[in-house]
C-alpha cells in the first residue's frame, strides 16, 4: 500500500535503537526527511543528541527541527518496581523523560503545526497503560496518563487540522528485553543463550518486532489514516485481553 508519505518531514525520539530506530529506517523508506533525537544519538545534520528530561530542552529541539509534518514521540525507559520500591526522585525522573517529555515536546511541535493547520502526532506509549501492574506501577500510571492526554488532545486536534494517535506495544525485541529474558534464562535455566523459551507464553510464542510497530507509526502518520485521531492501538498479540 502506498502510504503517500514521500517528502514529508518528520521528527522520532528515542531514535538512537529499538522500536525509535525502525520508525526512523521506515519512514524513510517511504520517503520522509526524518530527524532523530535521542541522548546516546551522534549528532549530525539529521540527529540531535539531546534529553528531553531536561527543562527546556524539548523547545530547543522543536526550533532545530523546524517545520514538522510529522512527530513520533517514543523515547523513554520507565523503571519496574512497586510503590514501596520506587522511591520520588526515581519516580519524577522517569516521569520527567516519558511523561513531560512527551507532553512539553508535542507543546512545542504542536504550536507549529496549528499555524499550518496540518500534523501529526504519534505517541508511543505501552501497554502497561491498559492491563494494570504494581509491579511496575511507575511505568502503568505514567503510561495511562499518557492515553489520556493522547486521547483528550486527539479528541479536540482536528479543529487545528492535526490528528494526535496512540500505540500501546506490548512486549517487543529490543535489546533491553531480549537482554532481561538472557538474565532471566541464566537464572532459570542456567544458559543465558536459551532465553527464547522463555517467550513460550507470549501471543503467538515471540515478543514484536521493532519493525511491526514502526509499521503502524507509519500508517497512522500518513493519510490513509485520515481520520484517526484520540484513539490509541494495542499491539500486544491480544495479552491485554487474557
Amino acid at each position: 500500500m502506498e502510504l503517500n508519505l514521500k517528502g514529508k518531514r518528520a521528527l522520532v525520539t528515542g531514535a538512537s535503537k529499538g522500536i525509535g530506530r525502525a520508525c526512523v529506517e521506515m519512514l524513510e523508506a517511504e520517503g520522509c526527511q526524518v530527524l532523530g533525537v535521542s541522548r546516546s544519538i551522534a549528532p549530525g545534520p539529521k540527529a540531535k543528541a539531546a534529553d528531553l528530561s531536561v527543562h527546556g530542552v524539548a523547545e530547543e529541539v522543536a526550533a532545530w527541527a523546524g517545520d514538522l509534518d510529522i512527530l513520533v514521540n517514543n523515547a523513554g525507559a520507565i523503571p519496574g518496581g512497586d510503590l514501596l520500591k520506587v522511591d520520588e526522585d526515581t519516580w519524577r525522573k522517569a516521569w520527567d523523560l516519558k511523561v513531560f517529555g512527551y507532553i512539553n515536546l508535542t507543546r512545542a511541535i504542536y504550536a507549529g503545526m496549528k499555524k499550518r493547520k496540518r500534523g501529526v502526532i504519534v505517541n508511543v506509549i505501552g501497554a502497561a497503560g491498559e492491563k494494570m501492574n504494581a509491579a511496575y506501577i511507575t511505568g502503568s500510571v505514567g503510561n495511562a496518563g499518557l492515553m489520556a492526554f493522547t486521547r483528550a488532545l486527539g479528541g479536540a486536534s482536528h479543529a487545528d487540522g492535526i490528528r494526535v494517535v496512540g500505540i500501546n506495544p506490548g512486549p517487543v525485541a529490543t535489546d533491553r528485553l531480549i537482554s532481561l529474558h538472557k538474565q532471566m534464562a541464566q537464572t532459570k535455566l542456567g544458559d543465558a543463550s536459551r532465553y527464547e523459551e522463555l517467550f513460550k507464553d507470549m501471543s503467538f510464542g515471540r515478543p514484536a518486532t521493532s519493525e511491526e510497530i514502526a509499521n503502524a507509526v507509519a500508517f497512522f502518520a500518513s493519510d490513509r489514516s485520515a481520520y484517526t485521531s484520540g484513539t490509541i492501538l494495542t499491539i500486544d498479540g491480544g495479552s491485554s485481553n487474557r
